[in-house]
């Protein structure tokens, strides 16, 4: 539990309680799950266990597009999550869910510690900006995938996140928007902001320029792999490079004399809720309409119709 609350135990309730929309028997019940996950998990270790050799977390980074870019002018984390770009094409599952286990722990545990500190205040939240640069087709092979990482949130990290920020967004995403946003609960769906382009104007007034994503620049700048000091998702990145030898100190102090091994740490996949599975569901299913227009505007290309 300590490892939830980290000193702010009224405000971790109330992020149980908000999630089960104030009804206290819900709300514990998700919170005892919640504690007898990480318990079967063994999720107080994982920030000891380094995805090894540096080069398998590289190719992780490489294709799972997620960085903290700094922080808002209220002292919020802002992480940056290139979702258009990601392909989690480059390791099992189990490496991708325990990287994404990891930052939410280190978030968790030492970057909202570090900012409650310094501001005086319990700092609990985030900010995600969501590149959609990219966005394809082929996203329909990562739906699951998504989709779990999605329900492990949901279920142990509720109300983590202030606001969504969506920016880049294609007509594809457009598209699913429409059909995805109603099927939303009013509390998610007020958390989540389209914006237009890049998002730069808007994203300005709530964070100087040097916390801003490299991505949200200047229009059309895309989730560039190459400006590393500026990209989030870099492995050369301040932040990577913090958490992964934060990681590998954590190693060494919990298991001094074991030299690391390779391997994933598996966490049990949970099962998504029907809401998630429905919203999955409906994504997929815009996404094979806009295949299937796609092919037959290519097919009717180039047809000449006589009038006789």
């Amino acid at each position: 539990m300590q490892n939830v609350h980290q000193g702010f135990r009224a405000e971790t309730l109330v992020r149980f309680l908000k999630a089960r929309d104030w009804n206290v028997a819900k709300a514990h019940k998700m919170l005892v799950d919640c504690l007898h996950w990480r318990v079967q998990n063994t999720i107080d270790d994982i920030l000891a266990k380094p995805i090894v050799p540096i080069e398998l977390y590289g190719a992780v980074r490489d294709s799972q597009l997620i960085g903290m870019s700094g922080y808002s002018r209220e002292g919020l984390p802002v992480f940056a999550i290139g979702v258009g770009l990601s392909t989690f094409d480059k390791a099992s599952v189990h490496y991708y869910v325990q990287s994404h286990i990891q930052i939410n722990e280190y978030r968790d545990r030492v970057i909202l510690p570090s900012a409650s500190k310094k501001h005086g205040r319990p700092i609990t939240t985030c900010i995600k900006v969501l590149d959609m640069t990219g966005l394809k087709l082929s996203a329909l092979s990562k739906i699951k995938l998504l989709t779990i990482i999605s329900t492990i949130d949901d279920l142990n990290y509720p109300e983590k996140t202030n606001t969504y920020y969506i920016v880049n967004a294609p007509y594809i995403f457009s598209a699913c928007w429409k059909v995805v946003k109603p099927l939303l609960q009013e509390r998610t769906r007020k958390k989540i902001q389209v914006l237009p382009g890049c998002g730069r104007d808007e994203l300005l007034k709530i964070m100087d320029i040097a916390s801003l994503p490299h991505f949200c620049r200047k229009d059309g700048s895309g989730s560039s792999r190459n400006s590393e000091n500026e990209n989030c998702f870099s492995l050369d990145h301040p932040f990577h490079q913090q958490l992964y030898n934060y990681i590998k100190q954590q190693s060494l102090i919990t298991e001094p004399a074991q030299p690391i091994k390779q391997g994933s740490f598996h966490v049990d996949l949970p099962e998504p809720a029907a809401e998630e599975t429905e919203i999955a569901k409906s994504l997929e299913s815009e996404l094979r309409k806009f295949e299937k227009g796609n092919m037959l505007s290519k097919s009717t290309d180039g047809i000449k119709i006589d009038d006789d």
